[in-house]
């Protein structure tokens, strides 16, 4: 059957590849975006398909459409943009997920919330597992997105037990993978732009935190599954469970890219989580799912990628 799917935040890294896979299943794509950190470069190619369809809204606006099937990814994913304005980025995510939410009860729509691992915080438990609560600060430089992200959870699991709302909530390990922004601020493309450069990899710390990298198609598959998956509304962590350090990383994209960056130390930032690692039985059992690129072999298309866009500059 197919579907009428609404994607926000669609013209993004992720969204934008999402409406792809969506259009290649033969379904109806509606993609809206307000191009803050969306790009439209991500989504021209798709403009003259007919099961396509492009609005620019910001979703902290109302929004009153038909369709049977709602992603909210909607809200900048780095650190460099949710902090650029706070305000706004809490905004998106409560009021983005209000009205997201809204239009599902009104047209009877199932909707997914892309989540975060960021709402475990700095996390006393390894790995994260969906029952742990967290340990975040609310007051902290970050806390405009954790804490979004966390009402926004609140608000998808009120309008299930309250309005029977067809919910479906994924928390998202990082991900990364060809339309990441230059400027995105987050460890792969910093590193990867800085590498290309010739410029010093920036490690803050002594780079022994650890974060687990899902390339965004095998991110995709876990999305699109749990949406379709029938009776279980989540949350549940999508991400890959390999553990790598952050100097890890940056020792792997020197190698891949044959780069003679070196590596320069700085203070670790603010409330930055100093492990992070998915544990993924709940998507396994329910959806079936798991990762299958290894690191090295998605970072290779995503240089390649950057490589690109490097030399277009």
């Amino acid at each position: 059957m197919s579907h009428v799917n609404l994607v926000t935040g669609g013209a993004g890294f992720l969204g934008s590849h999402l409406c792809e896979r969506l259009l290649a299943r033969g379904e109806e794509v509606l993609c809206m975006d307000n191009f803050f950190t969306g790009r439209k470069e991500n989504i021209k190619h798709l403009l003259g398909n007919p099961s396509f369809e492009l609005i620019r809204h910001d979703v902290t606006e109302p929004f009153f459409l038909e369709a049977d099937r709602i992603y909210n990814l909607a809200c900048p994913a780095s650190p460099v943009h949710y902090q650029h304005n706070p305000v706004k980025t809490i905004k998106t995510n409560v009021m983005g997920a209000l009205n997201c939410l809204g239009l599902a009860k009104r047209v009877r729509a199932r909707v997914l919330q892309a989540s975060t691992s960021e709402i475990y915080g700095d996390p006393e438990i390894h790995p994260q597992v969906e029952s742990y609560w967290g340990n975040v600060n609310p007051i902290g430089p970050r806390s405009c997105y954790d804490e979004g992200k966390r009402v926004a959870e609140s608000l998808f699991f009120d309008y299930f037990q309250q309005n029977k709302v067809d919910i479906r909530v994924i928390r998202i390990f990082n991900t990364y993978g060809p339309r990441m922004l230059i400027n995105d601020g987050r460890v792969v493309s910093n590193f990867v732009v800085q590498a290309l450069r010739g410029e010093p990899i920036t490690i803050y710390g002594d780079g022994s935190q650890t974060r687990s990298f899902c390339y965004y198609s095998d991110l995709l598959e876990g999305m699109i599954r749990m949406m379709d998956c029938e009776g279980f509304n989540g949350p549940v962590n999508i991400g890959n469970p390999g553990e790598f350090t952050i100097l890890e990383l940056a020792e792997a994209i020197i190698q891949i890219t044959g780069s003679k960056s070196k590596i320069e130390r700085k203070p670790l930032p603010q409330n930055d989580p100093t492990r992070r690692k998915p544990d993924i039985s709940l998507a396994k059992e329910k959806l079936g799912w798991e990762p299958s690129v290894p690191l090295h072999e998605g970072l290779k298309p995503t240089i390649a990628y950057f490589d690109g866009l490097l030399k277009a500059l």
